[in-house]
């Protein structure tokens, strides 16, 4: 017996480089996850870092996207084992781990999702990812069906993008380009020439160790471009801003 999420078919065709169309979850309700998750996205980010969430409000969300096509992806606030090991006890196989620096950094975030001798999860016998104890096989198979992907945001990450990628385990570069461009000096600019200079050498790096790489572009031309580029991993939008755009278009449409 597994469970309907196992083996990872969302990890499988990451690694494979097939191109999947992800949006990022930030309302952090049940509901409004609901409907994302019918929209037929390939994955789904629940964020933890800059969205109002957390355990509780986490597992609502991934009762509401059971039988979803959507794959749930959980951005945790930092890089921390603690973190990490609830967030997998509640349901998650795949992580967004932010502000990765360095080789020592993505090392910990694997070693954080895999049960010993392979890493440092904590073991609990009965939990919501095993069915409450009811997977047999769950220790066996799971440190292989759980998916690590590392968040390059600062100049430090890009000087070790290499020894980054070439970490056994981490399943996938992703682009945070907020933050990089403010590391950079750009502030509010992700698409200034230098910018986006930095993006494109970080998915060339990704690609020489044989890693997908991915971002977060709510603008169609970026998103577009991007996947031009060759990442095969991209945001295209939010909840907060589909929301946001939509009622701000209807209310002007009678007001203005």
């Amino acid at each position: 017996m597994t469970t309907p999420l196992l083996p990872n078919k969302f990890r499988q065709s990451l690694i494979q480089g097939e191109t999947l169309i992800g949006c990022w979850c930030a309302l952090a309700n049940p509901v409004s996850t609901e409907v994302l998750g019918l929209a037929g996205f390939d994955w789904l980010v629940l964020d933890g870092e800059h969205a109002p969430n957390d355990i509780t409000t986490f597992v609502p969300q991934l009762m509401a996207l059971k039988g979803s096509h959507s794959a749930p992806v959980v951005r945790p606030p930092c890089n921390e084992p603690v973190i990490i090991k609830r967030l997998l006890d509640i349901g998650f196989y795949n992580l967004l781990i932010p502000f990765v620096e360095t080789e020592e950094q993505a090392l910990q975030a694997v070693a954080s999702t895999r049960y010993p001798p392979a890493g440092i999860r904590g073991v609990s016998v009965a939990h919501r990812s095993n069915n409450f104890g009811t997977v047999p096989d769950y220790f066996a198979t799971i440190n292989d069906n759980i998916t690590v992907m590392v968040q390059i945001e600062s100049q430090q990450g890009v000087d070790n993008i290499d020894a980054i990628a070439a970490v056994e385990g981490v399943d996938g570069i992703f682009v945070g380009p907020g933050d990089l461009s403010a590391a950079l000096g750009y502030l509010g600019q992700p698409n200034h020439p230098n910018v986006q200079e930095v993006i494109r050498h970080i998915f060339t790096r990704a690609k020489a160790h044989g890693k997908p790489s991915g971002i977060l572009a709510p603008a169609e031309a970026d998103a577009r471009r991007y996947l031009e580029w060759g990442a095969t991993f991209v945001a295209v939008g939010s909840d907060l801003g589909v929301f946001r755009a939509g009622t701000q278009a209807l209310s002007d449409k009678f007001k203005k």
